[in-house]
This record gives structure tokens, C-alpha cells and sequence, in this order.
């Protein structure tokens, strides 16, 4: 592997595709201008008084000043969200494939240099993990891997969304970023979705904790998402890892990631993740001291009235208590059954976890909640043909 650590991060290296796209500059300037103590009450009031907000809205529904006005938020949430959603509540579960990884990233537990058991399902385990997913009822999976193109290649990872396809009616994808032909394969393997997290958009503090392998490169990174949309994909999903930076600025620019995507592409289906640095193996102290649940939920509650018709996916970072506050207020998206080792939801983990978890809740678990909550679980809400 090469000794990325001694490029530029902010330059192409040999195979990573360059499109066209001023997407990139326009969050940083806006990012690079944020500061959130200039906002008083009087501009979050203003802003909750908006039908539709603007970029300064919502910088301001972001800012400290904001805290004191989360329940006037909370409620402003609910309201857009049954406008938009109705009741409903998707459920699905991920599947980790294999935990490979060629990156050093300090904050991920399946980062290169970490001591950790690695593994990586057969097809033909995928297929059991797979009919064991869907004997639960779930109609919806997220596909993950580590990052190595060596371990877990474009074609195997095809090979995983075809077998997929016979369960489950949409198939995610959170694995290494890919030129756009690649998506456009992923795509016609049955693929609907892509999720990249930018973890950190402050340029330098990147730099910083990403020390070398392919995720080093910034704009490759951060273009992922334009590009499964440039190959087909129906939807991607947003967000930074929490804690990582100011996650303030960092929640700011995700949120205008996916605002100017929309905009940009208004066919796409846009979401949101939220995740918290959370502990792993070897590395136990790893968890923010800066972002507790209320300022969690003040980020929640933003992207909510920043894109009212984004969808909003709520992890098993956090506790189960809280995942059952945010959904039907904010969140529209909850995962259940959930295993964050490689495999494990039929046959023993075959690799070690990526993070610890805060909600091991089952399927069934999960569903009686919604109900309990006067919310509807969906399943499906497409078909394919």
C-alpha cells in the first residue's frame, strides 16, 4: 500500500475520479464564515417564526443561543415531520460483510493499525446472514464494509447487493468511496442508496486524523455522493462523525452538503445520520465530552426544519431511550437487530466490531416500540420491478 500519508490531502492521486462540481467550495466558504456566537434569541425566534428557513435560519437553530428554545423546536419538528412523513417509521438493519480496512484513521476501529480480528464473509455466508435478516421481516439492509478495495472489491460487493436482491426490496451501501461507473455497477446490481460520512469537514483537523490510506484524500471523499447520484443511485445519505471537531461547524456544513445537493439534483433522495464518536476495542476513552444528547438532539432537530423532507436515521450509538425520544419527532428512520461485528446475525462474528453499540434491541423489540408510541414500523416502501 501506498505511503499516503506524504500526499496532499487535498489532491487526486492515480484511479480517484475528478468531476465537475463547485459543491465543495460553496460549503467551505459558508462553513469557513459560521460563526455560531454571534446568534442571539432573537434571531432563533425569527427563524422558528419562518414556514421555510434559510441558510441563516438555520445557522442560527445550530448556534448556543438556540439551546434554551429546543422544545419550541422539538414541536416545530413534529409538525413538519407528520406533514411530510406521516407516521411512519422505517426500520432496517445493517450487515457488515467484512472489516478490512487499508486507512489509519485514529478515531475508527477498523482503521489499519488497530490489533482487532479481521474477517470477511463468503458469498455464501452473506446469503445466510441475509435469509436470516429477512426472517425477522425486515424488507430493507445496509451493506457494509471496511475500506479496502484488496479485501472487499467492487465486484464482491456486487456480488453481495445481487444476493441481497432477492430479499429485500432496498439495499444501502456505506463501504469505501467509488468513481462513478463503479456506483453505476453497484446500481445495477440491485444498490439504492449510498452512505459516505465526511466525519470532519474542517480541512485541516482532517489531515489530522487521517493519517494515511486512500480516505486521506479530502475532495474525493467529500464528492462520494454526487457521484453514486451521477451513477444512478435514487438516494445518499449525509453527516459527520460528532465529537470528532466543532460539532457545531461540523453539523453546519453536512447540513449544507446535502441542502446544495438537493438543489442541485432534486430527483435524489436526500438523509441524514447523526452518529457520536463512540469507544472500540483498544481504545475505550474514544467518546466526546462535548456533544450530549441535548445538543445531539439540538442537531436532529435542525436538519429537521433546515430540510423538512429529508429523512433522518437515528444509530444504536445512542441509548435506547433517546432512539425512542427522536423518532416520529424528528427521526424517521430506526435500525433494530443490530450486530456491528462482521456477520453475526446467524453464525458467529467472523471480525470484530467497528464501535460499541447502545441499543442491542431485536426486530420484534424495536416494532412493538413504534406501535407503543402510537407510530406506524414500515417495511417496504417501494418495489422493485
Amino acid at each position: 500500500m501506498m505511503a499516503l500519508n506524504r500526499l496532499n490531502h487535498m489532491e487526486y492521486i492515480e484511479g480517484m475520479e475528478a468531476i465537475d462540481s463547485d459543491l465543495m467550495d460553496k460549503v467551505l466558504n459558508y462553513t469557513a464564515a459560521y460563526d455560531y456566537r454571534q446568534y442571539t434569541g432573537k434571531d432563533v425566534e425569527k427563524a422558528l417564526a419562518q414556514e421555510q428557513l434559510s441558510i441563516g435560519d438555520y445557522a442560527s437553530i445550530l448556534s448556543p443561543a438556540a439551546m434554551p428554545y429546543l422544545e419550541e423546536m422539538a414541536q416545530k419538528a413534529r409538525s413538519e415531520t407528520r406533514k411530510h412523513f406521516g407516521n411512519s417509521i422505517y426500520v432496517f438493519t445493517p450487515l457488515y460483510i467484512a472489516n478490512y480496512c487499508e486507512n489509519h484513521c485514529i478515531y475508527c476501529g477498523f482503521n489499519c493499525k488497530n490489533k482487532i480480528r479481521r474477517g470477511k464473509l463468503s458469498l455464501e455466508e452473506v446469503a445466510v446472514e441475509l435469509k436470516a435478516i429477512a426472517a425477522t421481516g425486515l424488507k430493507e439492509v445496509l451493506i457494509l464494509t471496511g475500506e479496502s478495495r484488496l479485501k472487499s472489491g467492487v465486484e464482491y460487493i456486487g456480488e453481495a447487493v445481487k444476493l441481497a436482491a432477492k430479499y429485500f426490496s432496498t439495499i444501502g451501501i456505506e463501504i469505501y468511496p467509488l468513481n462513478l461507473k463503479e456506483y453505476a455497477y453497484l446500481q445495477q446490481c440491485g444498490a439504492d442508496f449510498v452512505s459516505v460520512y465526511q466525519e470532519t469537514y474542517n480541512i485541516n483537523k482532517y489531515e489530522q486524523v487521517h493519517l494515511s490510506g486512500p480516505k486521506r484524500i479530502y475532495p474525493y471523499r467529500f464528492h462520494a455522493q454526487e457521484r453514486a447520484l451521477l451513477g444512478g443511485m435514487r438516494g445518499v445519505a449525509f453527516g459527520c462523525l460528532l465529537g470528532l471537531d466543532d460539532y457545531r461547524k461540523d453539523a453546519y456544513a453536512a447540513g449544507l452538503h446535502a441542502f446544495f445537493m438537493q438543489q442541485k439534483y432534486p430527483h435524489a433522495e436526500i438523509s441524514f445520520s447523526t452518529p457520536r464518536l463512540r469507544p472500540y476495542i483498544n481504545k475505550v476513552d474514544n467518546n466526546p465530552h462535548d456533544v450530549r444528547e441535548r445538543q445531539l438532539l439540538q442537531v436532529i432537530l435542525a436538519y429537521r426544519l433546515f430540510m423538512p423532507y429529508a429523512g433522518i436515521t437515528i444509530s444504536t450509538r445512542e441509548r435506547a431511550v433517546f432512539r425512542d425520544h427522536v423518532i416520529g419527532l424528528a427521526a424517521t428512520k430506526i435500525s433494530a437487530g443490530v450486530r456491528v461485528g462482521v456477520g453475526g446475525h446467524r453464525a458467529e462474528e467472523k471480525g470484530d466490531e467497528q464501535f460499541e453499540i447502545s441499543d442491542p434491541r431485536s426486530v420484534h423489540q424495536v416494532h412493538q416500540m413504534i406501535l407503543s408510541r402510537g407510530l406506524q414500523p414500515v417495511y417496504t416502501d417501494y418495489i422493485r420491478v
